[in-house]
């Protein structure tokens, strides 16, 4: 699936950056290779992603695909640093 870029607005930004993470990061982290997984939100179809920024931060991020204009769009939803334990966790299984 191609994808046009990021759907960002009024309504998810500060839900991302409120822990730090910067709209970069987001977007190099999902354009990097992060590991993607379904999410369990019941309202509507979402995944999860983590993977690491340009400077080898762990994030964990949830989003969507959405589809505006014929076009594909990700639409990151919210976005944190991980923690030791998750990353432990993380190496441990790739």
């Amino acid at each position: 699936m191609r994808v046009t870029g990021f759907d960002w607005d009024e309504g998810n930004w500060p839900k991302c950056g409120k822990h730090g993470v910067s709209r970069e990061e987001v977007e190099q982290v999902l354009t990097g290779s992060p590991a993607v997984m379904e999410d369990p939100h019941p309202g509507e179809p979402r995944m999860r992603a983590i993977g690491r920024t340009q400077t080898g931060r762990y994030v964990f991020l949830v989003f969507m695909l959405r589809r505006i204009g014929g076009r594909n769009w990700l639409r990151p939803i919210s976005a944190r640093y991980m923690h030791q334990r998750e990353i432990d966790r993380y190496e441990n299984q790739v």
